[in-house]
């Protein structure tokens, strides 16, 4: 006879964390579950023998861990004994408190002490105020990075610093006193991601009325300065709480030296934002924290008021006729056939991101400067000049060449926007068609009047821009419209400050002097971006920050001296009539880089959706699972959405890679598995929901069998039937609260 299924669980992430607990619960087994993780008061619903459910504390307790626990064989061999309702359980069944459990209703419970402060709730006093009505959705340039962010557990993407020295007496109480007020004037400051009320909603902005600014003292010789730049940068960011997307480091030095770090996310803030803070502090710092005036306008809510106005129309017929061709070359390095991975031949593999640096000199900044004036272009299309021969010089045979070029996302029709902290940086594609016989000034122009036409929509996000373009077919995976691989951004600083500013003066008055701030730029999702930035003393520095995993340091090294190379010689190339082979030539003697494809992370279909916009059920595979273990829920599960899942075995980095064309759709997503899934599924909806979409509910059935043998060698073995039906209803109960209204 078939082994029965003890439990079902239908997990739903908090606040609070619920597991819906569908079969025969016994008292034994809920206590062995709870004793073999951390301690926690947990608090159980009876609804009937065969249906309880149990709320637990917010993460990080292993929610995923106990279902794994609750659904496997220990559980079901348990004799039953219902469990009882602890005495005194607080009500998770008023109907005010519906839209935060997920349950029916219940007699009257006017104040339930688990929802007095949930985010969202507008019913109890507690909640009222807690964040205002109806927010707004995320611009399309911030929901791409923070999928960018979401997508790369551990990398630190999109996480931006500035840093500069203070040389002087520094009052603490004023520093501080001077950030506040700019967390009162700076409504960007005051920003935070609202949980979205529906499934398959993608993040919401909110800003709060008030927030603390993040400010940490580091005292002399408590901490490295290297060690301090890691440590904020790969610190993750709770974006859900107001003033979290700015942190302040202030580290001492011998000799009343300190060092200011600020370390942002650039979901909130950029590049340009961050000096414009760095100026307001100081004023801020000398008026001893007393408030400059009314918030600053127009501000984060101004712009994306702005954004929402806008006729895209003009943007996509643009982009439609645009765009790069199919096959464009991305990255200046020819393809390794014999390590397709980047596997060194010997020694530990390299992974997350490297970073190296170049530098010319004053007088070699200027004279390039003064070379690309005279052909109408500035420095910064000498570099996107300079990259395009490196990408067509690695890709002979490639149509064209294509790359991203930053923008400062200010030269809009926003009055006010040079002087408005947000994120507005972006990165529009650039592309050309090079001819080794065509003169070099033409290809200067070609990209500069790119370039210019391109400034008319730097509103628009390079999401945006790659689906408007013709799509790429011969792309692998679900995304026909990829952005390009390279990113190269010529750091944009603000408008000087007014020239009777007497901040520096009045500063010195006080003994102090600020010295040069600097950008330290983030990880990407490009493999590879090259940022150039003027140093103080004039000279002109490039970084390149590289994906390890698509090139090695070595060869990151070689393709940043080769664009200082060319920076360089360039100008001395005599005559105007200089071709791009002439160009081509100054490499000569040098290697060509390497890179490595990408690995695929997609989704395996098991079954298509029946209509569009039905969602998608991604079911994760257990520690240990067979390619196969999901096959069979084809044909039991006989609900709507597209069911998938991702090949074992997977990770959560493997996972969230693989559903992001599904978050970007913006379609319920529901996470199922065996018992053993739990952990992971649990995990990647937690990341999910950190980033600012719904949480997925989280399904998990019976504990997968070994295959079974009949014995008739027809080839038909397969699992054990029941946690193959059970996870099929399991499925069919979550998925009935994912449908949108």
């Amino acid at each position: 006879m078939a082994r029965t299924v003890a439990m079902t669980v239908v997990l739903t992430p908090g606040p609070p964390t619920s597991l819906d607990l569908h079969g025969s619960l016994t008292p034994a087994a809920l206590t062995a579950a709870l004793a073999s993780l951390p301690p926690c008061t947990p608090t159980l619903h009876r609804h009937t023998d065969h249906h309880h459910t149990l709320t637990l504390p917010p993460p990080p307790f292993p929610a995923g861990r106990l279902s794994d626990l609750l659904t496997g064989a220990a559980a079901a061999g348990a004799e039953h004994r219902p469990a009882r309702e602890p005495a005194g359980t607080p009500c998770t069944r008023h109907p005010e408190c519906a839209r935060h459990h997920g349950r029916a209703t219940h007699p009257a419970c006017a104040h339930h002490p688990a929802c007095a402060t949930h985010a969202g709730c507008a019913t109890h006093p507690g909640c009222a105020t807690a964040e205002p009505e109806r927010p707004p959705p995320t611009t399309p340039l911030q929901r791409e990075i923070l999928l960018d962010a979401m997508t790369h557990p551990g990398a630190g993407l999109h996480v931006e610093q500035l840093h500069w020295r203070w040389y002087g007496p520094l009052d603490a109480r004023r520093f501080t006193a001077a950030w506040q007020t700019l967390h009162a004037g700076e409504a960007v400051l005051r920003t935070a991601l609202a949980r979205p009320a529906a499934p398959g909603t993608g993040p919401l902005i909110a800003v709060h009325p008030h927030a603390a600014a993040e400010l940490e003292r580091h005292p002399r010789g408590s901490e490295d300065w290297h060690a301090l730049l890691l440590s904020e940068r790969m610190r993750e960011f709770d974006l859900h709480r107001p003033g979290t997307a700015l942190r302040i480091a202030l580290l001492e030095e011998p000799g009343q030296v300190f060092r200011i770090l600020l370390t942002y996310h650039q979901a909130f803030l950029d590049g340009w934002s961050a000096r414009l803070l760095q100026r307001t502090l100081h004023r801020a710092y000398l008026a001893d924290g007393r408030p400059l005036g009314s918030e600053r306008r127009p501000d984060i809510r101004d712009h994306m008021h702005w954004l929402a106005r806008r006729n895209q129309a003009p943007a996509r017929v643009f982009w439609t006729r645009s765009g790069a061709p199919a096959g464009a070359a991305g990255l200046p390095g020819r393809p390794d056939p014999t390590r397709p991975d980047r596997q060194p031949t010997a020694g530990p593999r390299r992974r997350g991101h490297g970073r190296t640096r170049g530098r010319l000199t004053p007088h070699e900044a200027l004279r390039l400067r003064h070379w690309a004036a005279d052909r109408g272009a500035t420095e910064s299309t000498a570099l996107h000049t300079v990259w395009a021969l490196q990408l067509h010089r690695a890709n002979p045979t490639a149509p064209a060449v294509a790359f991203a070029a930053a923008v400062s996302g200010r030269g809009i029709a926003l009055p006010g926007a040079d002087r408005l902290p947000g994120p507005l940086r972006g990165a529009l594609p650039l592309h050309a068609r090079i001819d080794p016989a065509t003169p070099l000034t033409r290809l200067l122009t070609t990209l500069a009047g790119q370039a210019l036409e391109a400034a008319s929509h730097e509103w628009v996000s390079p999401g945006q821009a790659a689906r408007w373009s013709p799509p790429a077919t011969d792309h692998p995976g679900p995304a026909p419209h990829p952005v390009p691989d390279s990113l190269i951004a010529f750091e944009a600083t603000p408008p000087p400050g007014p020239a009777d500013d007497p901040a520096h003066t009045e500063l010195a008055t006080e003994g102090v002097r600020v010295g040069p701030a600097e950008t330290i730029a983030a990880h990407t999702a490009h493999p590879l971006t090259v940022t150039a930035h003027h140093d103080a003393a004039g000279g002109l520095v490039l970084t390149c920050v590289h994906d390890r995993t698509r090139m090695t340091d070595p060869d990151a090294a070689e393709t940043l001296a080769q664009t200082a190379l060319l920076l360089r010689e360039l100008p001395r190339v005599p005559g105007t009539a200089a071709t791009v082979a002439d160009a081509l030539a100054l490499l000569d003697g040098s290697p060509v880089p390497r890179v490595a494809a990408p690995t695929a992370r997609t989704l395996r279909i098991l079954r298509a959706a029946s209509r569009t916009g039905a969602g998608t059920i991604c079911l994760v595979p257990p520690p240990d699972a067979p390619p196969g273990c999901y096959d069979a829920l084809a044909t039991a599960y006989a609900g709507p959405q597209a069911l998938t899942t991702v090949p074992p075995p997977a990770d959560a980095k493997t996972v969230l890679a693989a559903l992001r064309p599904a978050l970007a759709r913006g379609e319920p997503l529901l996470l199922g598995g065996f018992s053993g899934a739990g952990s992971l599924a649990c995990a990647v909806a937690e990341r999910i929901a950190s980033h600012g979409w719904h949480p997925p509910l989280v399904a998990i059935g019976g504990a997968l069998t070994a295959p079974t043998t009949d014995g008739d060698g027809d080839g038909d073995d397969g699992p054990d039937p029941d946690p193959v039906r059970a996870l099929a209803r399991t499925l069919e109960t979550a998925a009935a609260t994912t449908v949108r209204p």
